[in-house]
């Protein structure tokens, strides 16, 4: 009987695989379009950043914007802001991690989330599916022996706030004393006001009133995806509950906003940009706009196009926005890694361990995706 039972499960879970097969395959072949398209639409953006595209005539297709020795002869003069740059990239570690304890509603130790904020880095840029920030709400929820979720939810959180301060940052670099150098962007103006305003106001709503409406999805068993991201952000808030905690969650978040705006304002005073230091801000939020408007993975060439774009506004040479681009890309990703990698190494974690611990990660959050909400 034990032997006809162990068939029987054999028969019902190749049953289970085969009924799953094609709608599996169906994601499948989904992710790889997407892939495909991704590489070629960021082939494509980057491409703009160094050519000009001629679709009609009959002179040839693409054209470069510049001279090319003259370009590979002055990326050596862009160390002096390159190296601040890259400090102000690293800054953003213990920024973040600082940052995190205000939506977290139990205490955890700096150290600790300094490390994991520092992995998920490192994380982002050498592992695919762009999984840091899920790997640090894992991690954090294993050495600390705190709900996934909790901790999902308080990245998540984390993530909104910087957003929000984001966008006022942007509102406040059109109103100070390099009004003028910004009058070309001042479109952005009232839409990045209306936009900060508005985060705030639904952080708000959201810290009162996300499980409950979540839980309200639940009892009509309609949208179960947005209930679990309701569940996330409602056990994310923490201490940002209040609306002096939300005040203060809001005022750290401002730090691992400022140093980001700040290098890259750096970067633009490098160039020989008036004004270029309080520009930064403008830049990070093209950025962080341009990246989020899109359904699929094309966020380098989003990068580079963006960057380049917003620097050539400002008053940079087609030469100098490209040296721009790549540039601040290849120092924060090399920064990124370089103290990521330094984490591992002092958490004793080895590369087939981490890459283990990332499945795990994505595992839990499909779990956390597919549990049903309870009404």
């Amino acid at each position: 009987m034990r032997r006809d039972g162990r068939r029987g499960s054999q028969r019902r879970r190749q049953g289970a695989r085969g009924r799953r097969g094609p709608q599996t395959r169906g994601k499948v072949g989904l992710h790889a379009l997407a892939a495909f398209l991704g590489v070629v639409l960021s082939v494509a953006l980057i491409s703009t950043v160094f050519f000009r595209w001629h679709l009609g005539g009959d002179g040839p297709l693409l054209t470069s914007r510049f001279d090319w020795a003259s370009f590979f002869r002055d990326l050596p003069s862009n160390i002096r802001w390159m190296i601040p740059f890259a400090l102000l990239t690293a800054a953003m570690v213990p920024l973040r991690a600082w940052q995190w304890q205000r939506t977290l509603k139990r205490r955890a130790p700096f150290k600790e989330r300094y490390h994991l904020v520092a992995i998920a880095g490192f994380t982002n840029n050498l592992l695919p599916g762009k999984l840091g920030d899920v790997i640090r709400a894992f991690l954090l929820s294993r050495s600390q022996s705190l709900p996934f979720v909790q901790c999902l939810g308080s990245v998540a959180v984390c993530k909104l706030l910087e957003f929000a301060a984001l966008m006022l940052l942007v509102a406040v670099s059109f109103l100070g004393p390099f009004g003028k150098t910004m009058a070309r962007f001042s479109g952005a103006l009232w839409p990045a006001l209306i936009a900060c305003l508005v985060l705030v106001a639904l952080t708000v709503v959201l810290a009162h009133y996300a499980e409950s409406l979540a839980h309200g999805l639940a009892r009509r068993h309609k949208m179960p995806k947005l209930q679990h991201v309701l569940i996330n952000i409602g056990e994310g808030l923490g201490t940002a509950k209040s609306f002096r905690g939300m005040a203060v969650a809001l005022l750290y978040s401002v730090g691992p906003v400022l140093a980001p705006a700040l290098a890259y304002g750096l970067g633009l005073h490098g160039l020989g940009i008036k004004g270029g230091v309080f520009a930064g801000a403008v830049v990070l939020g093209a950025i962080a706009l341009g990246q989020s408007a899109v359904v699929v993975p094309v966020g380098m060439g989003i990068y580079y196009f963006v960057t380049s774009w917003a620097a050539r506004g400002l008053g940079a040479t087609d030469q100098q926005a490209a040296a721009y681009a790549a540039l601040t890309h290849i120092t924060t990703v090399l920064t990124q890694i370089l103290v990521g990698a330094f984490s591992i190494w002092a958490r004793k974690i080895r590369w087939a361990e981490l890459k283990r611990r990332t499945s795990m990660a994505a595992e839990a959050m499909r779990h956390v995706n597919e549990e049903p909400v309870s009404a």
